[in-house]
């Protein structure tokens, strides 16, 4: 098994950053892929960011692309997203995620989910 913990929400104003970070604990030799997703009221959990064991591949979503940059660090079996020029659409729960396989975008592609941290960023 694997546990992941966020950390680094909060409330920010439009166009200021945040970075969040997920340690993983547990199995984490068995993690491939590490994903961040995020989930708005009314609306369902969709994906922010993904990047690959080596870091050789990252993906990320069209709304974040050149404002959000996610990073890990293996030694300390944690990933981060650096989220830059926030816009008050960008406001949800941001959920960390683990793979053990090559993933993506799809919700059903991750094996572990962390408890989310909160992202509100006011006008």
């Amino acid at each position: 098994q694997v546990q992941l913990v966020e950390s680094g929400g909060g409330l920010v104003q439009a166009g200021g950053s945040l970075k969040l970070s997920c340690g993983a604990s547990g199995r984490t030799y068995s993690i491939y892929t590490m994903g961040w997703f995020r989930q708005a009221p009314g609306k369902e959990r969709e994906f922010v960011a993904a990047i690959s064991r080596s870091a050789s591949v990252v993906y990320y979503a069209d709304s974040v692309k050149g404002r959000f940059t996610i990073s890990r660090d293996n030694a300390k079996s944690t990933v981060y997203l650096q989220m830059n020029s926030l816009k008050p659409e960008d406001t949800a729960v941001y959920y960390c995620a683990a793979s053990v396989a090559f993933s993506t975008m799809a919700t059903t592609q991750y094996d572990y989910w962390g408890q989310g941290t909160q992202v509100t960023v006011s006008s």
